[in-house]
């Protein structure tokens, strides 16, 4: 199949009504805009709340300023220009400012301003600090979209990370086996260098980003395939998302055909409160029934998936909310004194993140 046409200008899309348009424009003057035609076509036009229009169509409520740019406060993370080191083991390449899809509920939507650049072009002070740093030994390829790099550029960061012994783990962060899977299976020379760096001990993850089971199609099928045979492990990690997969039998579909596909379902994520992305958000309480009825639908493979948010004092898994109490552990922490601290806390109704919580609210007034 050939690659599939980009387009950047919401005006180009024939299926939008010219005064549906004119409402847009207002957004993607603020917010960029960035879709393809295979993409597009998965889309029905017909039905005003389809679930891939949703994530990739800009909606009025981007212009709400809800959150901040910043809500896991990454900022704080770098230690040297386009790399962050949160967690002992894990460091973050931010390789690529440019996303393949640029999903509406983008939580590094602050990437896709003309004011900020953590993206670097050259990531050789990222390289050379975690060469350095003996004690990491996972790394994460991200931005953006690590696989919209060029396969050239692929190979010279893969080399470079392949040259540092205690470098065990390589991650590509991607939309790509959803949003244009013909990149990755016709490229013959990427998938030569999965082939060539992914070893027995030393393998290659790609961490697709599949919200919903429409856009697992013939295609994503083939790519998954392509990079399974060339010895890359694939995992799924999503949000979940109000109005696209916040229902028990979508959700469990998805669990399903990615088990089907060989694709461990990794993480579902809370969505994280950045400005611009209510629309997406959905309360804990709401959340964790929709996943357990979810995940009831689905096999033990299924069931692996974890439901987590990404807080800026670590990765917190959310065990369950009964009786107006809401239970926690630390998945990861930023303080290693934190992995594994268990907590339980009141949790209003409308709570959607850590710091909304009561308990939580009085600890950050107080500086603890």
């Amino acid at each position: 199949m050939a690659q599939p046409r980009y387009i950047t200008d919401i005006s180009k899309i024939e299926t939008i009504s010219n005064q549906e348009k004119d409402t847009l424009k207002k957004i993607t003057d603020k917010f960029v805009f960035r879709a393809n035609d295979y993409y597009l076509s998965l889309i029905n036009w017909d039905h005003p709340d389809d679930p891939i229009r949703r994530l990739v169509i800009p909606n009025k409520g981007e212009l709400e300023e809800y959150g901040n740019w910043d809500a896991c406060n990454e900022e704080a993370n770098y230690v040297v220009p386009g790399c962050q080191h949160k967690y002992q083991a894990t460091a973050l390449l931010m390789v690529s400012e440019v996303c393949g899809a640029y999903c509406r509920y983008c939580f590094r939507k602050r990437l896709f301003r003309n004011d900020v650049k953590e993206a670097q072009s050259d990531v050789t002070p990222g390289i050379e600090y975690i060469r350095n740093h003996p004690e990491i030994s996972n790394v994460l390829l991200t931005g953006g979209d690590s696989l919209i790099l060029s396969t050239k550029k692929i190979r010279s960061i893969v080399e470079e990370l392949r040259s540092i012994p205690h470098v065990k783990i390589i991650r590509f962060g991607s939309k790509l086996p959803a949003f244009n899977p013909m990149r990755i299976y016709e490229d013959e020379e990427l998938l030569q260098i999965f082939k060539e760096y992914s070893t027995a001990d030393r393998k290659i993850y790609v961490m697709a980003h599949i919200n919903h089971p429409q856009e697992i199609t013939e295609h994503t099928r083939k790519a998954f395939k392509a990079l399974m045979d060339a010895g890359v492990v694939v995992m799924n990690q999503t949000p979940i998302l109000k109005g696209i997969n916040d229902d028990p039998v979508v959700l469990g579909k998805l669990l399903d055909e990615l088990s089907w596909a060989g694709v461990a379902p990794y993480y579902f994520f809370q969505n994280r409160p950045v400005a611009g992305n209510s629309d997406f958000v959905i309360p804990f309480e709401k959340a964790v029934k929709i996943i357990e009825e979810a995940k009831a639908l689905t096999s033990g493979l299924g069931k692996r998936v974890r439901y987590v948010m990404s807080h800026s004092s670590g990765k917190i898994e959310i065990l369950a909310v009964e009786n107006g109490k809401i239970y926690l552990k630390y998945h990861q922490a930023k303080n290693p004194n934190d992995y594994g601290r268990f907590m339980v806390y009141d949790c209003p109704k409308d709570a959607a993140w850590f710091d909304d919580l009561p308990q939580v609210q009085n600890q950050l007034m107080v500086g603890v």
